[in-house]
């Protein structure tokens, strides 16, 4: 119960977060519609077909499709009527489904009977994946291959994620130390600006 609603939750939020990139982009409601679907299944999708695990949860399972729906509906009309958006919206709601996928995705890669390390991997591409194809579709370089702490912010949640389920901690333990973790990270980043040193290559 616990994973689905968390499920259904970053879905939600990532949908959210593909509406606001389609209103500053000024894309009409059905663009809008496609980006908050690909940001929020899409990392799924990905980890799924990576995992074998076909056909793909939505297909079988409706309710996604309904919540994205709603969400958009429900957003679209909230920016609406709001006209403004503040700087920090995006990058927080994008925040939050993040840290939420990161660890759903391990936690369905550890219910396939993959490795931790695997686990945490399928949780970065749950978390990171639909977001990259948002921004692509977006015309945007994604956050994961800026200076962004991003997919970094992913990782140090799955350690913590691995640590806690090695140690057997109860379920909701180890999926909210996971999601605390990820959170953490990506908004202290936000807050100050962190962000990782880039690569240089003197050219003579």
């Amino acid at each position: 119960m616990l994973i689905t609603v968390l499920d259904y939750f970053g879905t939600a939020v990532f949908a959210i977060s593909g509406v606001l990139v389609a209103t500053g982009r000024r894309m009409d409601p059905f663009g809008a519609l496609v980006l908050a679907t690909c940001t929020a299944i899409g990392g799924g999708t990905i980890r799924d077909m990576a995992l074998g695990d076909t056909p793909v949860f939505w297909v079988h399972q409706l309710a996604y499709l309904w919540v994205i729906l709603a969400a958009s509906v429900v957003s679209l009309i909230g920016l609406w009527r709001l006209k403004t958006l503040p700087w920090w919206l995006l990058p927080v709601a994008d925040a939050i489904g993040m840290a939420t996928f990161m660890a759903i995705g391990a936690v369905k890669a550890q219910q396939s009977g993959a490795p931790l390390s695997i686990c945490v991997l399928m949780g970065i591409l749950t978390a990171c994946g639909g977001g990259m194809l948002r921004d692509v579709l977006a015309n945007r370089v994604p956050l994961v291959l800026r200076q962004e702490v991003y997919a970094t912010a992913c990782l140090a949640g799955g350690i913590a994620w691995i640590l806690a389920v090695s140690v057997h901690s109860p379920f909701w333990v180890s999926t909210l130390l996971c999601i605390l973790t990820a959170l953490l990270i990506r908004l202290v980043a936000i807050r100050y600006h962190l962000s990782l040193p880039t690569l240089m290559v003197r050219r003579y």
